[in-house]
């Protein structure tokens, strides 16, 4: 069964070793409505690793399993876990560039194989009752026209109704992950035109973007907005979405009551062995612009890793913010 998504006004961006559960609830602290993405994980490591790649923490609602992969039936298995352990969303990976990615047949490189992609997308959709949605680039190496986007658009509509769209292509050799961010060109009015030729599909855009005033320009053409590293390299974005682009009546939360809103979090965290420095790495950008930010972050570097480390370092780290 088709099931539309009406997760995606706005979202941030699944992003390998940043958006983990402990970044994730944090996130969740300064911002209620958005969606939340896991990192990446492949059907391989679900099926067959050792952790529980599935885990979460119920306060992460709405949140989206990303999935990378490139077989119609482990997917389907992996996306019928992910409902039974309460996501919200799958969405399908065929957006990554990295060589790694490549290698195991899932990412950007699928772009190519839009056949593919379909049967994948077709078998998790009939395993599961929740939106399956794919996010991709406009297109990958030579094969970036419009009429190259709309083919491998056409292909996967039977089977979903809702893509997030990279407003760059992909080079497949040649440049990196981080320069595939960066180098090729954004180009938002195909994602807008793609909107306009298919207006019965849900099409959010991705790349670049930055600040309220930019996600609210894009909102005018297409139906979503992701953004990835600003909402993580300056988190006190996510504390004026509910209000700026939910509409809801919510006065932004002051970043100091956000950070001890995570006390509860960080002890429970702590008696499960996590460590400190691997869950306060997420909120080092909170107090960016503010007197004592300099010396907040450094104080976390230097001393949150230590072992015994625990809400008595982040309590001194805050005496330095005024």
């Amino acid at each position: 069964m088709l099931v539309p998504s009406r997760l995606n006004r706005f979202s941030i961006a699944p992003m390998l070793d940043w958006t983990d559960k402990h970044c994730r609830y944090f996130h969740r602290i300064l911002t209620k409505q958005t969606l939340l993405y896991t990192e990446m994980v492949t059907t391989g490591a679900i099926l067959f690793g050792k952790g529980d790649y599935l885990a979460f923490n119920s306060k992460e609602h709405p949140l989206s399993l990303q999935l990378g992969g490139s077989d119609p039936t482990a997917l389907a298995q992996c996306a019928k876990l992910a409902q039974e352990r309460g996501y919200d969303e799958i969405n399908l990976n065929i957006g990554c560039p990295s060589d790694r990615v490549q290698n195991g047949m899932f990412g950007a490189c699928l772009m190519a194989n839009a056949e593919l992609v379909a049967k994948c997308v077709a078998a998790m959709q009939e395993q599961v009752d929740i939106p399956v949605t794919v996010k991709t680039r406009i297109g990958i190496d030579d094969q970036d026209s419009y009429a190259f986007l709309c083919q491998f658009i056409e292909t996967l509509m039977p089977f979903t109704n809702t893509f997030i769209v990279h407003a760059r292509k992909a080079w497949l050799s040649g440049l990196s992950p981080k320069e595939n961010r960066e180098v090729p060109p954004l180009d938002y009015e195909r994602v807008y035109q793609l909107k306009q030729d298919y207006p019965h599909l849900t099409i959010a855009i991705n790349g670049g973007i930055k600040t309220i005033d930019e996600i609210k320009q894009h909102l005018q053409y297409v139906d979503g907005v992701m953004v990835g590293r600003e909402a993580y390299q300056n988190p006190m974005l996510l504390t004026q979405i509910d209000s700026q682009i939910f509409d809801l009546d919510r006065t932004a939360i002051d970043p100091i009551l956000a950070i001890k809103a995570l006390y509860p979090y960080i002890e429970q965290q702590l008696t499960h062995g996590a460590l400190l420095n691997h869950i306060m790495r997420h909120t080092l950008g909170i107090f960016n612009g503010r007197k004592g930010a300099k010396q907040w972050r450094r104080y976390l570097s230097e001393n949150a890793h230590k072992q015994g480390a625990g809400i008595e370092v982040v309590e001194q780290a805050l005496t330095f913010i005024s």
